[in-house]
């Protein structure tokens, strides 16, 4: 049977979402999920999104700066203030063995014919973005296979490197797949078909599932009015 892989990413403790998705996963055949990070921060289900990726995915997954502080004592300066309170909440809903198991992800992983990182493939750990074709261009020195795919932005982008200028590909604001960077070479041309071949774009903002404003109250969560933790979400500390 052939290979299909659903790429998730930047769930955010969005238990809904997260099951919207699995859900399209299933009607569409994936057979194997990967994640991008930031598996938690901002929503009431760090818990269950953590044991259901890792169920998932095994190690086809790769740390995100929410997953990264929120399983670790380190000072929040720099993070907007819900985001921090946020992170402070999940801190102690998490396990030790969760908090474990995100503070040893690695920052970037090769599954199968195809790369993941949250953040850049040059300095993983400091979060920086890749917007524009600049900063895409600074990450294909460092990719080792012809597809990688990136979250952190919450924003769905293709470039490929066959435009020097790395012109996106793709960009839809309501449907699409998670942040790629295309390499494009004679050995990685092949690569690419058989792992293009094989991925499942799935995508769903929190329009598409958003976790109950009544949950959220009900578990103490430092957001009580969705609309800003929803907001902030898409703003700040990504």
């Amino acid at each position: 049977m052939a290979l299909k892989y659903a790429i998730l990413g930047d769930i955010h403790a969005n238990w809904e979402a997260l099951s919207a998705v699995l859900a399209d996963a299933e009607s569409q055949g994936v057979t194997r999920f990967s994640c991008v990070g930031d598996i938690v921060g901002y929503n009431a289900d760090p818990e269950l999104c953590l044991e259901k990726v890792h169920e998932l995915c095994g190690d086809a997954v790769v740390r995100g700066n929410h997953d990264h502080y929120c399983s670790r004592q380190e000072n929040l300066n720099g993070f907007h203030p819900l985001a921090a309170d946020v992170v402070d909440w999940t801190r102690k809903r998490l396990s030790d063995d969760q908090r474990a198991w995100l503070g040893n992800l690695r920052y970037s992983r090769t599954v199968e014919t195809f790369m993941l990182v949250h953040a850049t493939l040059d300095n993983p750990e400091m979060w920086g973005y890749v917007f524009d074709k600049l900063e895409a261009e600074a990450n294909f020195a460092y990719q080792m296979c012809s597809v990688c795919f990136f979250g952190h932005t919450h924003v769905p982008l293709a470039f490929d490197s066959r435009h020097r200028a790395g012109r996106p590909l793709h960009q839809a604001a309501d449907h699409g797949g998670p942040e790629i960077l295309h390499q494009r070479g004679q050995r990685g041309a092949a690569a690419r078909r058989r792992s293009a071949r094989g991925l499942c774009h799935l995508r769903h903002g929190p329009e598409r599932g958003g976790t109950a404003p009544g949950a959220v109250r009900h578990r103490g969560h430092p957001a009580q009015d969705p609309r800003s933790r929803i907001a902030g979400a898409r703003r700040v500390a990504a």
